[in-house]
């Protein structure tokens, strides 16, 4: 018995050593519960290998999420299709299996502020985080001024890089005022870069104005090209759920 505990800790140290926590805390419940013992070898093999894949998985999507510094701790269990502001239900949950990312589509929503796009956008991200993907928030007016000082102190290829490798950029607040050429410049950079990838994109504006806040028009063209091609749109309407409904989750 003295042997077999000896054997049973120095396989214990080994796993930890190996970097399987979750296979040596297993092997020593296993060894705690009588009851094991008439499991086969296979089996409780099995057992301890599927704990580990399980804590690897917790681990992963745990270091994901907080990476994608999403806004709310959105979930698309928590949409809210009751209120009328025009979204459509079997268009929202047709994104929620991410197929839109595997194909590198992207999603538009616009609508008046207040009615939820902003918590949508994370809520999409989110389920996509849980199917395997990686992804990031940001808002617009705040990534193109920190695009500026990057610019200026060398940081730009970086930044630009860390967002290229993401699956999802969602880009909140887009065109919450018109872009100077410059900014318009750095905005083509970012979208182009997410060929092959795909983007969140959230405004106050419909799609059918946008062109008019991208500076120039050679511009806003190749912008607007590459945000609406093979893009999903949702458009939301009503007034904003911050009024007087503080019992209502999804807001911008």
């Amino acid at each position: 018995m003295k042997e077999n505990t000896v054997l049973t800790h120095t396989t214990i140290e080994g796993l930890k050593t190996l970097r399987l926590p979750a296979m040596a805390q297993g092997l020593v419940e296993q060894r705690e519960h009588p009851d094991y013992a008439n499991v086969s070898f296979e089996d409780r093999l099995g057992l301890l290998v599927d704990l580990e894949l399980l804590q690897r998985q917790n681990r992963r999507l745990e270091r994901v999420l907080k990476a994608a510094k999403l806004r709310s701790g959105a979930i698309v269990e928590d949409v809210d299709f009751a209120k009328a502001r025009g979204l459509d239900k079997t268009t929202f949950l047709s994104l929620v299996q991410s197929p839109w990312v595997s194909n590198h589509h992207g999603v538009m929503i616009v609508g008046p502020t207040g009615v939820g796009k902003t918590f949508i956008a994370c809520a999409l991200a989110n389920s996509a985080i849980r199917h395997g993907h990686s992804a990031l928030y940001v808002r617009v007016p705040r990534l193109l001024d920190d695009l500026s000082v990057a610019r200026a102190d060398g940081r730009f290829a970086r930044v630009m890089s860390t967002l290229a490798r993401t699956d999802i950029v969602i880009l909140d607040d887009l065109l919450l005022r018109p872009l100077n050429d410059d900014q318009a410049a750095d905005l083509l950079e970012v979208v182009e870069d997410r060929r092959g990838r795909s983007i969140i994109a959230t405004s106050q504006l419909p799609i059918s104005h946008w062109h008019e806040g991208l500076g120039d028009a050679t511009v806003a063209d190749a912008i607007m090209d590459r945000l609406l091609q093979r893009t999903h749109r949702l458009e939301l309407s009503g007034v904003s759920r911050r009024r007087g409904d503080t019992a209502a989750t999804p807001l911008d």
